[in-house]
């Protein structure tokens, strides 16, 4: 079985599909940080059914998919499929290729796959389990893990090899189990509570049945009282129905007439609320009329006044307007103007060609002036350059000469730091090595430690198991003596008597020769007690009574009681005839196996003369055979006799043998009690015992804990010395390499000075050049600045003459403009003038006709006044005839709601006897069960009651006239007091059952259904505790096999990675397997130490590999995956490790994540993952072998 492909799509960096294929051997992953490398890895967990998003190094599980980068979008699932070579058969599956595929969609939901097929995660790790790939995933050590090994407890460790062991399945088995046996205990316990509750209940419920028949004799006569009474009350409000329903008629009829009446009254408010709306439009029109003729005249009489104010104010004339000046000399000016711009704008070319002229002197005055300047900045930029240079040199003298001061001072300082860091080296090496004296001595000392303390842990799991014995055996004598308690007390219950017999034990006081029951009183050789009860027959079970007076007087008093029959033996009656004496050698007489009171011993050997016990049937009926006249009796019971014989299979004990049984359970139940009250010393013992191996081992584990801390603290104090003497050394070296440097630097900054100070001393010596001469820069830019002045004052009188020209246009404009307003003006004056006159005329003959309409308006405004008032008088005379009819309606109206209240009262007061009457026909047919129409008929007052039944202890007379026997009339006070005393009968029975019969029935059913259940769970409980047990031992054995197999292959693992060294793996509680941890002890070469933690992170490193490649080689699983491992190792045991991987491939298929190109040497076939700018991963490959 091996891997063969791995397919990615969408998950995490993997955006594309890709397909990765595997072939037996080593198989390297190789590329860059961050390409996505351990991808591979989470994704080959993930696919087999990972569920800790931690594990697969995100923070929820939804990481997985493909997140989305600047260049692409993100995915919507994530899906792996990984598929497996099973032609070996390694999984228990029919196929010879296995194709697991698991989807997870960004919405939360999964798929899983096999073949194709939908399945479920546990299928899944179901599958892999069987080839020693559990859900753990030990065959994958992804980055982390080796710290997760190294930091893992004892119980962690364990994990480990369980996994690989394939102990996971038989746990979840285990687990299953104990989960089952949670539950039945529950169960069990409800159950067996429901069982005891249901005894309990069943006897109280006989009692219940008799109560319950004599309340049903009660609740008879009491639901005939209550029908009658109730029958009563309903004859009784149908007559007031009736009555009721004659006076509602009445009632009726008179508010029928007062309707009427008010109908009438309401005809005649109408008629009049008619006329009073239809005067209200004609009053409403007069007042209209009136309001817009007084209106209308008010409005002429502004319109007169208004006309002769318009004629007034048109005939006054108009003051005359002031004119302007004359357009004909406005335009003689305008041509003036024109003429004096002409010569303006002659004036102002002339000035631009001026201006023209003076520009391109100055001009060409700033050239001859740039190029002087540039000539003087060269030469004074040629004369800095030396100075400058000079002052270099200077400064070069001077840091050359500072760099050796400061070399010769550095050489001092290095020498004094070098001789103080070899005096610091050397006082470390002291400490060092006194603290490593010290070292040893403490792990001498913790050996003895360690070896007292696991002693002390041996004692205390002797202790623990001693303890658990006499625990496990005084719970089992107190339940053997519990369950002999409850046996003597069942026999003893059996004892009791509840026939005659019983009755006579009970009435001991007043009988004065009874001795008590014959069976506790006689003694039988034990063996012998069924052979003597079948010989004695009735007597083995009868009472014992002094002489035969007593027995008479026994049998009169069970007579006069009636309290059955009952077998007596006298005890002082006189023997007749003689006993027959055994032969010697033979078979014993049954009288001489019985031992009691001498008196009562005279009746039994009579009782028991002629009787022999024999062994068996054969012997009996040999003995009878030659002696007929003797009776032979078996130990089983049977009786032979020449004349009678009697047995068969066993029947029901006697009382001999009751009290036999009694009296044996009575003695070992003593002997049990004694029994416990050792055990119970023992288990005190043992746990004081217990108590105080647990101090003692407490107190060595806190002192060993102690002296790890302490062995702790002195390492890192080691190591911290160590670290300082190695560095002290160091910088010793390093100080004196640094003086050695120092003089070259001293040497070369003094030769450097004496070259530069030469130079200075060259330069210095060669003539200086002379400032130059600004004379003629100087003259330039006076000429310039004149020319610029000129050319300013030039511009400005072109400015000048520009804006008189523009000033002299605009006035010429504004003189034409202003010759044509003048005219236009002129002429609307005139046209003003004839608009007055006009409108004099046309208000003057408006004033008169508004005159003449006025005369008309005010004539029309009177008679408007008129009719107005003769509309409101009329109106007022209707609503007053409108206010008495009403006031007669409102009369009538309350007389009519006196009548409608009294009409509604009669049939409230009627319907309330229908409800009443409804509500009792009701309450027969629900609560009594007798329908409406036959309750007056059959229990109305006109029915004869019938006869009571009796009262308890009372007794009926059997003639059937006698009074009391005869039904009665029907008395209400009578029925009444029958009601209350069927009620206080009832009461006084207390609470009842009606149901006790059928209760008692299924009670009794349900306990014996409980009682089968109980025993099933009992039975199953048991297969359960078989299971738990055999789970374990399966566990144990496998686990210790594995542990075996793993430390023998760790000490051989350990041995290689460091050879020298000693590592072994150890169990904290060896005695129990079940649940011991695992440590691991390592010892490198040159080292004393076996603590992880005392080791360096390389070690802790590598022996977390060797752990891990043991349980490879111990329990071989078909590929492991490893995610640089190797990467904090060094060559040498980089090379060491890559042997064991070259061991590892001949069994199992290899898939390394790897930097390092010793491993990718000894690879078979390489893949290459990298990722470009856009984020995704992308896989190439290469075989090599």
């Amino acid at each position: 079985m091996h891997l063969k492909s791995l397919t990615l799509r969408g998950f995490k960096s993997f955006a594309s599909a890709t397909t990765l294929r595997f072939e037996p051997g080593i198989t390297c992953v190789v590329g860059p940080n961050g390409s996505g490398k351990s991808n591979v890895v989470d994704a080959l967990s993930w696919v087999m059914g990972e569920q800790g998003a931690k594990s697969l190094r995100g923070g929820k599980m939804e990481d997985v998919i493909f997140a989305g980068t600047t260049g692409r979008p993100p995915l919507g699932r994530a899906e792996v499929s990984l598929t497996i070579d099973n032609a070996d058969g390694a999984l228990p599956i029919e196929y010879a290729e296995v194709t697991i595929t698991r989807t997870m969609f960004r919405n939360g939901g999964s798929e899983y796959q096999i073949n194709g097929d939908t399945c479920r995660l546990l299928d899944i790790q179901e599958l892999l389990s069987d080839s020693g790939i559990g859900r753990e995933m030990h065959v994958i050590v992804g980055q982390g893990q080796l710290d997760s090994v190294l930091h893992a407890d004892p119980m962690g460790r364990r994990a480990f090899i369980e996994e690989a062991a394939g102990v996971l399945k038989h746990r979840k088995r285990k687990e299953k189990a104990l989960r089952k046996l949670e539950a039945m205990k529950a169960n069990l316990a409800r159950v067996q509570d429901l069982t005891d509750e249901l005894r309990r209940q069943l006897k109280p419920l006989g009692r219940q049945a008799a109560v319950a028949r004599r309340a049903a004799v009660i609740q008879a006569d009491l639901r005939d009282a209550r029908l009658r009474l109730l029958a009563d009350d309903l004859v009784t409000l149908r007559e007031a129905l009736r009555a009721e329903i004659a006076d509602e008629a009445a009632l009726k009829q008179r508010k029928d007439a007062a309707e009427e009446r008010l109908k009438e009254a309401a005809r005649r408010e109408a008629a009049l609320e008619e006329e009073v709306r239809t005067l209200t439009p004609r009053l409403q029109r007069a007042q209209q009329t009136y309001y817009e003729l007084s209106q209308l005249a008010e409005r002429v009489r502004g319109t007169v006044s208004l006309a002769d104010a318009r004629v007034k104010s048109a005939t006054t004339a108009p003051p005359e307007e002031r004119r302007g000046r004359d357009p004909e000399d406005l335009e003689r000016e305008a041509a003036r103007v024109r003429e004096q711009e002409a010569e303006l704008e002659a004036a102002l070319e002339a000035a631009s060609r001026a201006l023209e002229d003076t520009a391109e002197h100055r001009a060409e005055l700033e050239r001859q002036l740039q190029d002087e300047e540039r000539r003087l900045r060269d030469a004074a930029r040629a004369l800095a350059d030396r100075r400058e240079g000079l002052a270099r040199l200077h400064g070069q003298v001077t840091a050359a000469r500072g760099r050796a001061a400061s070399a010769q001072a550095e050489i001092g300082r290095l020498a004094a730091a070098r001789d103080e860091a070899q005096q610091r080296a050397a006082q470390a090496q002291e400490q060092y090595e006194a603290l490593k004296a010290e070292v040893d001595g403490l792990d001498a000392g913790d050996a003895d430690l360690s070896r007292q303390h696991d002693d002390a842990k041996r004692d205390l799991a002797d202790a623990e198991a001693a303890l658990t014995a006499a625990r496990e055996a005084l719970t089992a004598a107190e339940r053997q003596r519990a369950a002999v308690s409850a046996r003597h007390d069942a026999l003893a219950l059996g004892l009791r008597r509840k026939d005659g017999t019983g009755a006579l034990l009970g009435s001991a006081g007043r009988l004065t020769g009874l001795l008590g029951p014959a069976a506790e009183l006689l003694t039988v050789v034990p063996g012998h007690e069924v052979a003597v009860a079948a010989a004695l027959g009735a007597a083995a079970d009868a009472v014992a009574v002094a002489d035969p007076a007593t027995a008479a007087e026994a049998i009169r008093l069970l007579r006069k009681e009636d309290a059955g029959r009952a077998a007596m033996v006298l005890g002082a009656g006189p023997v007749s005839g003689q006993v027959r004496t055994p032969d010697t050698g033979g078979p014993p007489l049954a009288a001489e196996l019985v031992q009691g009171p001498e008196e009562l011993l005279r009746s039994v050997r009579w009782l028991l003369r002629d009787t022999v016990v024999v062994a068996t049937l054969e012997d009996a009926e040999e003995l009878v055979a030659s002696r007929p006249y003797l009776t032979a009796v078996t130990s089983e019971g049977d009786v032979l006799g020449a004349h009678f014989a009697q047995g068969g299979s066993a029947g029901a004990p006697s009382l001999l043998e009751v009290q036999a049984s009694v009296d044996e359970a009575a003695a070992e139940a003593a002997e049990l009690g004694e029994r416990c009250a050792e055990l119970t010393a023992a288990q005190e013992a043992a746990r004081q015992r217990r108590d105080a191996c647990a101090v003692l081992a407490e107190e060595l584990g806190e002192r060993r804990t102690a002296a790890d801390r302490e062995k702790s603290r002195v390492a890192g104090d080691l190591g911290r010395l160590g670290g300082q003497a190695r560095g002290a050394a160091d910088e010793a070296e390093r100080s004196a390499a640094a003086v050695a440097k120092a003089e070259e630097a001293l040497v070369r900054a003094t030769e450097e000075a004496e070259e530069l100070t030469a130079r200075l001393e060259v330069a210095e010596e060669e003539p200086g050049d002379e400032e130059p001469d600004t004379s003629v820069r100087h003259r330039l830019a006076a000429d310039g600045a004149n020319a610029r002045q000129t050319e300013m004052e030039a511009r400005l009188q072109v400015r000048t003459h520009e804006e008189r020209v523009k000033g002299l246009a605009g006035r010429a404009d504004g003189l034409d403009r202003a010759a044509r307003a003048e005219r236009e003006a002129r002429a609307r004056a005139e046209q003003r003038r004839a608009r007055a006159r006009h409108e004099a005329a046309v208000a003057s003959a408006v004033a008169s006709g508004a005159r003449q309409l006025l005369a008309h308006v005010e004539v029309s405004v009177v008679r408007a006044e008129e009719e107005r008032l003769a509309a409101e008088l009329a109106k007022q005379e209707r609503e007053q005839a409108l206010v008495a009819e009403r006031n007669a309606s409102r009369e009538l109206k309350a007389e009519l709601d006196k009548l409608t209240d009294s009409v509604h009262r009669g049939e409230v007061l009627g319907a309330e006897k229908r409800m009443r009457i409804e509500q009792l026909e009701a309450k027969a047919l629900e609560e009594l069960g007798v329908e409406p129409a036959a309750l007056a008929a059959e229990y109305g007052p006109d029915q004869p009651v019938p006869p009571s039944p009796a009262a308890q202890g009372e007794e009926l007379p059997e003639d059937p006239e006698h009074p009391r026997n005869r039904p009665v009339a029907y008395v209400r006070a009578e029925q009444e007091k029958r009601l209350k005393a069927a009620e206080r009968a009832y009461q006084q029975l207390g609470k009842v059952n009606p149901l006790a019969l059928e209760e008692f029935a299924a009670l009794e059913e349900r306990h014996q259904f409980l009682s089968e259940q109980l025993e099933d769970l009992k039975k199953t409980r048991a297969d359960l505790l078989r299971v738990v047990k055999e789970v374990d031992e399966r566990v144990e054995q496998v686990f210790t096999e594995a542990f075996r197999d793993t430390a023998r292959e760790f000490e051989g693992v350990f041995a290689r990675l460091f050879p020298g060294g000693e590592g072994r793996l150890v169990l904290t509680d060896p005695d129990n397997m079940l649940t011991t941890g695992l440590d691991v002890e390592a010892r490198p070469p040159g080292k004393k130490v076996k603590r992880l933690s005392l080791l360096s992170g390389g070690e802790r490193s590598l022996t977390a590999v060797a752990l891990l490649v043991s349980i490879f080689k111990a329990r071989p699983s078909p590929f492991y995956v490893m995610d640089e491992v190797e990467a904090a190792l060094d060559d040498t045991n980089l090379q060491r490790l890559i042997g064991i991987m070259e061991e590892l491939q001949e069994s199992s298929q290899l898939i390394v994540i790897t930097h390092q190109k010793r491993t990718m040497e000894v690879a078979d076939a390489l893949y290459g993952v990298s990722m470009q700018g856009d984020g995704v991963s992308k896989v190439i490959s290469q075989r090599l072998r």
